[in-house]
């Protein structure tokens, strides 16, 4: 299989139709093998009746949908599971994303070698609410991870089989894909300019929930790809480092209480504070240690999503 495109889906009946028709013309005409992978993500409206329509003997069509909404994030994760394609592309289902652009993102992957390429929206159709924070984000983004793309949230991005596979992703992360896929060892990331077309049907998810959830996740996403496997280097030295400063304090205290001037240590303010560091070392120590525990259970666990009905795709996927 050459391609695989994962597009999730939340309230966007109307448009489905008319992006089904655009990416198998666009694919044919390249004479790509392709599968298209609809993760229907909790929708309200009518999309599962129209995936279920447009998948009716059609071999090419993959679905499945969750019966809740879970978030893009978790719709991006089981989509990847269930691809088989070398290359895997994903897009939204809004039709903001335009299909002709899928042939030159597999070219990237496939010829120019690239692990991943991100769109770049340069010239956006959206709102000045929904720009604004975009730039924001990229911008921090960028000054984090090093990484030099100018749009990190475009949800058309194109990825090598090998990568996809070897990422996991949740909460809102899936903004984050790139700086998950550096940290994983894939460092060949690219980008490349897209249209942005106004949005036809239905209205944007973004919202200033979305805006605050953003920064969280890039802050879990620093600290999970540095210490998420091993949760203790970072608490377990912060807590023996604290421990061992208030044990000199300690110390300090005593040899002067018993060489020097006779005083009382708890009339000495310095006291409190070598109490209290050697306090919050162990609790953080402590920390250390259960976050192992929880990390080594949650990896064996792995995350599972509620799923009510699929289409061409076995449940081991």
């Amino acid at each position: 299989m050459d391609l695989s495109v994962v597009i999730p889906v939340y309230n966007e009946e109307e448009s489905l139709g008319e992006l089904t028709g655009w990416i198998r013309k666009v694919l044919s005409d390249r004479g790509l093998s392709y599968e298209l992978i609809f993760v229907d993500d909790g929708s309200r409206d009518g999309s599962w009746k129209v995936i279920r329509s447009l998948s009716d003997g059609n071999s090419d069509i993959k679905a499945l949908r969750f019966r809740r909404n879970y978030g893009k994030s978790a719709a991006l994760n089981e989509g990847f599971k269930a691809s088989t394609g070398k290359v895997v592309i994903t897009m939204d289902a809004d039709l903001q994303d335009s299909p002709d652009e899928l042939p030159a993102l597999y070219d990237m992957i496939v010829i120019q070698g690239y692990d991943l390429v991100s769109g770049w929206k340069k010239k956006r159709r959206d709102p000045l609410n929904k720009t604004l924070p975009s730039k924001v984000f990229n911008l921090t983004t960028r000054a984090i991870s090093g990484i030099r793309l100018h749009d990190f949230n475009c949800g058309l991005k194109a990825y090598s089989g090998d990568l996809i596979k070897s990422i996991e992703i949740q909460g809102e992360m899936h903004r984050y894909i790139p700086v998950i896929a550096k940290w994983a060892g894939f460092g060949k990331i690219g980008e490349k300019v897209v249209e942005h077309r106004e949005r036809r049907f239905g209205k944007s998810k973004y919202g200033m929930s979305r805006f605050i959830k953003g920064y969280l996740d890039l802050l879990s996403i620093t600290f999970i790809t540095k210490f998420g496997k091993r949760p203790m280097h970072l608490f377990g030295s912060i807590g023996s480092l604290m421990f061992l400063i208030g044990f000199v304090i300690a110390g300090y205290l005593a040899y002067g209480r018993i060489f020097h001037e006779a005083y009382r240590m708890t009339e000495r303010p310095l006291f409190y504070f070598g109490l209290l560091a050697m306090i919050l070392g162990t609790q953080l120590f402590v920390t250390g240690f259960l976050a192992e525990l929880v990390s080594q259970a949650f990896q064996k666990m792995g995350n599972q999503y509620s799923i009510s009905e699929r289409i061409n795709i076995q449940e081991d996927n």
